[in-house]
């Protein structure tokens, strides 16, 4: 099991800077693009894609207005933008098939039991492992 998305497996993580092209425009990470989605001013949203890091993209994205369809359109959106990030990179594809059958978690110590699974709890519905286990079992085929 890989339960952390930090050292030889920071590639794993949103925060990882691997920028792309997503919806007309070039994010630096998956977490810059996911934070801006959170609304529907495109002045927040610019605002957030042009955020020095994704710290500082993830602060913004707690202050913005939400979005009213948010919570509906939330786990589709972080699906499409990771696929994304590791389509227009194959070497970190090849990096995340290489993990083969391994369960991936994304192990936090700062609470998130939606996204990852609480350390300290070991509660979690771990979306982002699953979504990148999905990504993973896509990308097998089309990775040499």
């Amino acid at each position: 099991m890989i339960s952390r998305f930090s050292g030889q497996y920071f590639f794993l993580s949103n925060f990882y800077p691997a920028p792309f092209m997503w919806a007309e425009k070039e994010w630096a990470t998956v977490e810059h693009a996911f934070q801006a989605m959170k609304t529907s001013n495109e002045g927040e949203i610019e605002g957030i894609r042009l955020a020095k890091n994704p710290e500082q993209a993830k602060k913004m994205g707690r202050r913005v207005k939400l979005r009213l369809d948010w919570e509906q359109v939330k786990v589709g959106i972080m699906e499409d933008i990771v696929m994304a990030k590791f389509q227009q990179h194959p070497s970190l594809a090849r990096k995340l098939v290489a993990t083969g059958d391994t369960i991936l978690k994304e192990g936090n110590s700062w609470g998130d039991a939606i996204w990852g699974v609480d350390h300290r709890t070991g509660r979690g519905r771990n979306l982002m492992g699953r979504i990148l286990m999905e990504i993973r079992e896509e990308l097998a085929d089309l990775v040499e």
